[in-house]
């Protein structure tokens, strides 16, 4: 991995600028200029055992490792069909790649297959971006009230349509009257599903 690539994925987690991450690290500012534009790809051991304090790993071993393993969290369970009440459980967390890891924002555990025709099976996990405004036919993960789910959301005049990807499950419409008073509310669009073992 990349000394750029890390101090990045520690900017975009903290939302700290340059000026923050250099006192955190005890570097001067333009050290840490020079470290995102790759003009610097290593630090000195001082620095490094200061950085893997902070970081939680061995950034030594982390700038000399191939393959990089960043984590998001899994934060409980979503139905790939209805009426699975919210859970907001910490299960653990998910390894992705430094691409995957600004993508999204957490990992849900999917119970059910109304979803199965997009590829996304009971017992999977769902990467999710946590949004509010998800695209009309991409995959979102609406909260109906106290339940979440997953389905594909379509806009139509003043209907909002929760499409399942399972002929044996039926479709879920929405009037604006109806998204106001239950509530409905979109909490993020799914990047990808992934099967775990």
């Amino acid at each position: 991995m990349k000394l750029s690539q890390l101090i990045k994925v520690y900017q975009e987690k903290t939302g700290f600028n340059k000026a923050t991450i250099a006192k955190t690290f005890g570097v001067s500012k333009a050290t840490v200029g020079r470290w995102l534009s790759g003009d610097i790809e290593r630090v000195q051991e001082e620095t490094s055992e200061r950085m893997s304090k902070i970081l939680g790993v061995n950034v030594s071993k982390l700038l000399n490792e191939e393959i990089p393993v960043f984590k998001k969290p899994i934060l409980g369970m979503a139905k790939a069909g209805y009426d699975l009440l919210l859970q907001d459980d910490w299960l653990g967390e998910e390894a992705l790649t430094y691409d995957d890891y600004s993508k999204g924002d957490f990992f849900l555990k999917v119970i059910g297959d109304s979803m199965i025709g997009e590829g996304i099976k009971d017992g999977a996990l769902v990467y999710v971006k946590k949004t509010d405004n998800v695209p009309s036919g991409k995959i979102a993960v609406v909260q109906i009230g106290d339940e979440v789910t997953i389905k594909k959301i379509i806009y139509q005049k003043e209907t909002m349509i929760l499409e399942a990807a399972n002929p044996s499950v039926a479709n879920r419409y929405f009037t604006k009257r109806e998204i106001k008073e239950l509530p409905v509310k979109v909490i993020g669009q799914v990047i990808y599903a992934k099967v775990v073992f």
